[in-house]
């Protein structure tokens, strides 16, 4: 008899996790953004505020929830009830933070589940016009001829930016200090200055830098070279073997949302980033359309997770 209940039990559940995705969404959706309106993530979150509205015929509000390092609105989804009506769409903070901080409220293996990835922004290695390099390895042996001499700007301890240096120099052996800033525009002012010589920076603020000459871009921090700087080569292609560090953004939702919701979502995002309209939408702004299965992009944040925390233990980095 116990074993007949069971079974009806999970019949059941199985039951109203179809129903749930049969009818959802019903009403509008809130996605969380855990920073402040414009860049990457507001790009992301709006682009799937739009297909919710396109695709199901349903609203969606974006919630730009800033605070703590992204904690904030992150920790809001993760104990958000598991319906599918609260979203978030972050980028590698939601690797980063794992490590990054002592103590989070939440889990981000545990509590949160991957949905989809939505696009992604290379980052770039320059360097002010004075600094004689003009190639990585040339970079590379600068610095090791002049250990600590050189200085590199960051958007801040512990963001993207700063990694990605950390990164590059745990893996050249080199030695430079560290002068973080509250941003990519203001960072790169001070490299044009002289006041800094080096920064790795998000493609899309480093541009007009690059293209008024203001500043020489040695490489991309990408797998791949980007489609907007397609003769720039990428660190792994310049001296720096196995280098990748993208930036990504991408939906996520509490841990226990029907698995079902979950591929009705993602089926929708992939169908939309198929369109070459879309994907060039995206990439007027910036972005680089990726699509995964809510597997693999799982399979990626936990990985990155590794990574990340690698990167913070060996550089000691803290938060601001």
């Amino acid at each position: 008899m116990r074993v007949k209940l069971i079974g009806a039990a999970v019949c059941a559940i199985a039951a109203t996790a179809a129903f749930a995705a049969d009818t959802y969404p019903s009403k509008t959706v809130r996605l969380v953004v855990p920073f402040s309106p414009g860049g990457g993530n507001d790009i992301s979150a709006r682009f799937v505020a739009q297909r919710l509205i396109e695709g199901f015929n349903q609203s969606a509000v974006v919630d730009n929830r800033p605070g703590a390092g992204s904690t904030l609105g992150t920790d809001i989804v993760a104990k958000s009830a598991p319906d599918g009506y609260t979203l978030l769409v972050t980028h590698n903070a939601i690797a980063i933070n794992q490590t990054l901080y002592s103590k989070l409220p939440y889990d981000t293996v545990r509590d949160l589940t991957q949905v989809a990835i939505i696009g992604t922004t290379t980052n770039t290695l320059v360097v002010n016009p004075t600094v004689s390099a003009r190639s990585t390895r040339e970079l590379i042996a600068l610095l090791k001829s002049k250990p600590g001499a050189l200085n590199y700007a960051s958007t801040g301890a512990g963001g993207t930016s700063h990694l990605a240096m950390e990164y590059f120099r745990i893996e050249t052996g080199t030695s430079m200090a560290h002068i973080p800033y509250k941003g990519t525009a203001p960072g790169l002012t001070d490299v044009v200055a002289g006041q800094v010589q080096l920064m790795i920076s998000a493609l899309p603020g480093t541009v007009p830098f690059i293209n008024s000459k203001r500043v020489i871009a040695l490489a991309t921090t990408g797998k791949k070279r980007s489609a907007f700087l397609p003769d720039l080569p990428t660190l792994a292609e310049s001296g720096v073997p196995g280098y990748e560090f993208d930036t990504f953004y991408g939906l996520h939702a509490p841990s226990k949302v029907p698995k079902e919701i979950i591929n009705k979502l993602n089926a929708e995002i992939t169908k939309a980033l198929s369109r070459p309209e879309v994907k060039d939408q995206l990439f007027r702004q910036g972005l680089e359309a990726e699509t995964s299965s809510p597997e693999d992009f799982a399979k990626f944040v936990r990985a990155e997770v590794v990574k990340m925390g690698k990167i913070i233990k060996e550089s000691g980095a803290k938060p601001e």
